[in-house]
């Protein structure tokens, strides 16, 4: 367990911009800081970050926080582990006491696999750095590759033993058991296992033997797979071995290097991408730190999603293998598709980076790559012109195959451009180009409209509505509207929620309350605003409808009466999820006077100048409100209630009439009817 004191400490030192800025890339946007929100996909940035508050919101997807939620969301941790982790980053020490191995096999599932992962990864550098075999063999290997120290460290490269059961049964005497050793995909589990008893060390062997070892990290760093290279030449044998799919490692969400890379691709505002390790590692060492690696599978839009959080640029670095370039083609349309720029660049025949690197110097490859990129268009029509240049049918063919390319771009500015240059290049007018991709787009959206008429887009039109493309009537369904108003009344729940807004903005200042003593004597004397509000409620014997809201209201009494004046950050951190989701939406929608009204002479009132004034606004407010749900129940029982028999509920009804107009008189509304 983490104490109290560690926790505020971690909380204190968690600068919510630098904690989200490791993982998306965020600009200067007013007082906040904008960004693609990496909980959901969108090409458009709606996650704003307020540095001030200490909080963060996507206006997309609804999800909010602070720093310590961002990364419970997004690694999947637990609240200790999230603080863990923060700790970690900002060199905080966290005493806890120290776990057994009893109880780190009672710690949950996923955590045990990272822990798993974590020690493979040291065993394996320790055998290439520390043993006989692992020095000569792997580390050789390495060192002949012309990897540094400093970049076998930096990537925590490793050997496997070529005895088989080495890795398995040092772990499991280490205390690892091996149930997570098959889960991580570590271990393999042999055909003698009989299914459905426990797994012991002698029913499972090494995934990997006699092959160096690349360390697959994820973004926030850690070991989540892993990639083994054969050293000898048997083609009986794959030349690489993956990890297999796990609970903590999708290849298709994954990319290698990322974790390494993300601080220069965000400085550069470029991402490279290339196929393997080595290609990876060679251009850390030229210098260009800003690389990643699909690891020989096809680009998913996963891992598009994944670079876009940090740049909307991505360079491809292609070998000299045509065949294998024509067949990638797809990956620059999910590219484009994201709302991205790609450029393409291709070394000369026979060379990939890693080979290329090792036969110019740093700074020529950095002005070969710098060069000879090109954009998509180019780059397509410079590798497939000559092919089709004198047959009619296939140059035709080739310009659809980039016009459909194009057509999947969301920015029409960019399309337009991207029309002029294929054009220029192909020799065929914009208007024709245009006509294509506009048949294709249409096409496209079409899909998505089945079941909306013409009548019903007109309808829309005329009424200066725009028209429902999704092909639903609605995202949600009706009912649940229905059943959420059934929960909690939204005009109630808006007004419970201003009272809370301002006892977390304002709770300790104090406001000048009028009262009657012991002897029926006029006084005055201070209250704070949380003081006044929640006296109020009780003298009225009012609670909240919205029993989330109930809740921060009880901890706004709880600590009132330990003496302590809780502010909106108390909430905001509080270890109740719930308490703090509101406080976050709470603060996400708190707005302030802009100083620049004073340029224009115009002297805008502070709210916290007229905070009593608004308080007893909003007190009646929610008094009146209410006043009429009760007025509405009452009036439902009267109409099957006996005029004679339930006299008093007639006479109950009129008395809350007359409130209600007594609390409108306040308010200084007038009732129309």
């Amino acid at each position: 367990m983490i104490p109290k004191f560690t926790i505020d400490k971690i909380i204190d030192a968690a600068r919510v911009e630098d904690v989200i800025g490791d993982f998306i890339t965020l600009k200067k946007r007013g007082a906040n800081l904008l960004g693609l929100c990496p909980f959901h996909g969108e090409k458009s940035p709606s996650f704003t970050v307020s540095p001030a508050k200490g909080i963060y919101k996507c206006f997309g997807c609804g999800k909010s926080g602070t720093a310590v939620n961002f990364i419970m969301d997004l690694e999947s941790l637990s609240y200790p582990e999230a603080l863990r982790y923060l700790a970690n980053k900002y060199g905080i020490e966290v005493i806890e006491k120290e776990v057994s191995v009893e109880e780190k096999a009672q710690q949950n599932e996923k955590e045990s696999l990272y822990i798993v992962m974590a020690y493979a990864q040291k065993y394996y550098t320790d055998l290439l750095l520390n043993d006989d075999m692992g020095r000569s063999i792997g580390l050789g290997y390495f060192k002949e590759r012309g990897f540094t120290q400093a970049t076998i460290d930096k990537f925590h490269l490793g050997y496997s033993s070529e005895e088989r059961r080495k890795f398995t049964e040092t772990a499991v005497k280490n205390g690892y058991k091996p149930e997570y050793l098959v889960k991580t995909g570590m271990s393999i589990l042999s055909n003698n296992h009989v299914e459905g008893s426990p797994i012991t060390v002698n029913d499972i062997f090494d995934r990997y033997t006699g092959r160096v070892m690349f360390p697959i990290h994820n973004i926030s760093g850690k070991v989540i797979g892993f990639g083994g290279r054969i050293l000898g030449n048997d083609k009986k044998l794959a030349k690489y071995i993956n990890s297999p799919q796990t609970d903590i490692y999708d290849k298709s969400k994954t990319l290698y290097g990322l974790f390494q890379a993300k601080k220069m691709i965000i400085q550069d505002d470029n991402c490279y991408l290339v196929e393997g390790y080595t290609d990876v590692i060679s251009m850390h060492q030229s210098g260009i730190e800003n690389v990643v690696a699909s690891s020989g599978t096809s680009l998913t839009v996963d891992q598009i999603k994944l670079i876009h959080r940090f740049t909307k640029n991505i360079t491809i670095l292609y070998d000299g293998d045509v065949a294998g370039i024509k067949a990638s083609f797809r990956g620059i349309d999910l590219i484009l598709e994201e709302g991205m720029n790609v450029r393409v660049l291709l070394f000369p025949d026979g060379d990939d980076p890693d080979s290329f690197s090792k036969k110019v110097t740093n700074e020529e490859f950095k002005e070969f790559i710098k060069s000879n990129s090109k954009d998509f268009i180019s780059f397509k029509t410079s590798l497939l012109y000559k092919e089709v240049e004198h047959d009619p049918i296939s140059r035709a063919e080739l310009i659809k195959d980039i016009v459909e390319s194009i057509s999947v771009i969301p920015d029409a500015i960019n399309r337009s451009v991207y029309v002029k240059e294929c054009s220029r290049i192909m020799d065929i007018s914009e208007q024709v180009l245009q006509i294509e991709i506009n048949k294709l787009i249409r096409k496209k959206t079409g899909k998505q409209v089945q079941g909306v008429k013409p009548s019903d887009f007109n309808q829309e039109r005329s009424n200066g509505q725009s028209p429902n493309l999704s092909g639903y009537p609605d995202e949600i369904p009706p009912e649940a509207y229905l059943e959420e108003e059934k929960a909690v009344d939204p005009i109630l729940d808006n007004e419970e929620r201003e009272l809370l807004r301002m006892m977390m903005q304002y709770g300790n200042v104090l406001v000048e309350v009028e009262a009657e003593d012991t002897d029926n004597t006029q006084q005055s004397f201070q209250l704070t605003v949380c003081e006044f509000v929640i006296f109020e409620l009780w003298r009225d014997s009012l609670q909240f409808i919205n029993p989330v809201y109930q809740m921060v209201l009880d901890e706004f009494q709880h600590e009132l009466e330990r003496g302590v004046i809780p502010t909106m950050q108390t909430f905001i951190h509080h270890p109740n999820p719930a308490v703090s989701q509101v406080a976050i939406d709470i603060a996400s929608f708190s707005e302030s006077v802009s100083y620049k009204w004073e340029k224009f002479g115009v002297n805008v009132p502070l709210e916290v100048h007229q905070i009593k004034k608004g308080i007893e606004h909003q007190l009646f407010s929610l008094k009146e409100k209410r006043l009429n749900q009760i007025i509405k129940e009452a009036k439902e029982l009267v109409k099957t209630a006996d005029p004679f028999e339930h006299k008093h509920v007639y006479e109950f009804v009129i008395m809350l009439e007359n409130q209600k107009k007594r609390v409108n008189k306040i308010l200084g509304r007038t009732v129309i009817r």
